[in-house]
């Protein structure tokens, strides 16, 4: 008798493609997962942390430090003319001497010698002048050096505000378009039913077509700013970073009291201080030029021998101390480098006045920037809260029919115009705080990372709100 199996025995595609499908799902999760670590490492770049990759990386910054070093050098340089300077020299022949005789005599020579030299500048204005504008020149680097630091961090704070602001302006067409979608939708089926005209849904779908032209320039823009990033870190410029959620307390300038600010700047304005200092050297090199025509003094030490120089078995030693006066009569080359250098001092302190005014004016308006700019925040939050209930309203009216779509839709784009402004005017009063500390020299690392603390505990809030 022929007994049946127990279980049924399958192909091997019956066994494995089930099997197959139960695992799908299980290795999208896994893929998902790995995906979602990546991103988020990428993600990981906070405003500090792009400021200090900046510092490390950007050429002008780089380029000041180098230029400071030469600075240093210079400097060395020109002490080097203040010491003693010691040279020695040694020669060694052979020559032969023959007599002017009946005989003809020859005589074999070997000449040898040395000689060691020691002098030390005792008076020289071109050389203690030199030593001034070296100085000045090395102060004029370091305060180049200090701003070039500084404006690499405002170039950078500008470039990560400008990606924050372009990914809210992407998510704010992106949230219109979901809802100029979601009542063109609304016009179409009220058309359908006869309960509204073809105009509805004609205007519904140009603001349709409007939004989606402004997503492409919005996502476009985006994409440049990520660039201008990458350029200053040196690598590539995260998909997305955090932003500011939905509010955030911008502190106002302490104190508030513009005129403090202003003396402030005159005060330690790199650029201002860079300025003045260039012109001190400048001056410093009319002096040098002059000093070239006075007259200068030195100490001379030496002590040489020579031997079988010019008879055999002579011994010369020879030691000399002295002092040396040299006193210019006529050098026209000079007179010329003087006027040449009393012009370059002139230039130097109109640009030093113009760096003043500078300082002053960058200081004004970044204050008043802040000032204006915390005042246009408020402003527009309020403009943002009234536009949400005007959008409501609207949409009820709509609902029972006292109102129209082009209202609605109004309001709509009202509502996301309000919240574009608000993100724009946020990072732009964030970045004129900045920029009020560049101005009066306080701008330093540890700001930027207080502002970014500021900008990811909101991020941090706005995710945990409900």
């Amino acid at each position: 008798m022929h007994m049946p199996p127990l279980l049924p025995v399958l192909p091997s595609d019956q066994v494995i493609q089930p099997l197959q499908q139960r695992l799908r799902p299980v290795r999208a999760l896994l893929l998902a997962s790995l995906a979602f670590a990546a991103h988020s490492q990428v993600m990981a770049l906070s405003l500090q942390q792009a400021a200090e990759l900046a510092l490390n990386n950007d050429p002008q910054y780089l380029a000041a430090q180098k230029a400071t070093q030469g600075s240093e050098e210079a400097l060395n340089q020109a002490r080097g003319g203040r010491l003693p300077f010691v040279s020695a020299a040694a020669s060694s022949g052979k020559s032969e001497i023959e007599a002017m005789t009946g005989a003809g005599s020859t005589t074999d020579l070997k000449p040898r010698s040395y000689r060691l030299s020691i002098s030390q500048s005792l008076l020289n204005f071109e050389t203690n002048a030199g030593v001034r504008q070296a100085e000045a020149g090395l102060s004029a680097s370091q305060a180049a050096l200090e701003n070039a630091r500084q404006q690499t961090l405002l170039r950078l704070a500008r470039a990560y505000f400008d990606i924050l602001a372009a990914q809210d302006s992407l998510s704010t067409v992106r949230s219109e378009k979901a809802a100029i979608a979601e009542q063109l939708e609304l016009a179409k089926r009220s058309f359908e039913v006869g309960t509204a005209t073809i105009t509805d849904q004609q205007e519904a779908q140009a603001r349709f077509d409007l939004v989606q032209a402004r997503e492409i320039q919005a996502q476009n823009t985006l994409s440049i700013r990520r660039n201008s990033l990458a350029v200053l870190i040196r690598q590539p410029s995260p998909e997305r970073l955090d932003g500011i959620g939905q509010s955030i307390a911008i502190p106002s300038p302490e104190p508030l009291n513009i005129d403090s600010w202003i003396q402030e700047a005159l005060r330690a304005s790199p650029a201002l201080m860079q300025a003045q200092a260039a012109a001190k050297a400048a001056q410093e090199a009319v002096e040098k030029a002059r000093g070239a025509e006075l007259p200068s003094l030195g100490l001379q030490l030496s002590h040489g021998r020579s031997w079988e120089s010019t008879a055999p078995g002579q011994d010369v030693r020879s030691n000399a101390v002295g002092v040396e006066l040299s006193v210019p009569i006529w050098q026209a080359v000079s007179r010329a480098a003087t006027r040449q250098a009393q012009a370059a001092a002139d230039e130097a302190g109109h640009q030093a006045e113009f760096a003043r005014l500078s300082a002053e004016q960058a200081a004004r308006t970044a204050f008043l920037n802040v000032t204006a700019g915390l005042a246009k925040v408020a402003a527009l939050e309020a403009a943002e809260t009234s536009s949400k209930l005007a959008l409501a309203s609207n949409k009820l009216g709509y609902e029972v029919g006292v109102g129209t779509n082009i209202d609605v839709l109004n309001a709509q784009q009202q509502l996301f115009a309000a919240q574009r402004d608000l993100f724009q005017a946020r990072y732009d009063t964030l970045l004129a705080s900045l920029e009020l500390q560049a101005a009066t020299g306080q701008l330093q690392l540890a700001n930027l990372a207080s502002m970014s603390e500021l900008i990811l505990n909101s991020a941090a809030a706005t995710k945990k709100a409900p």
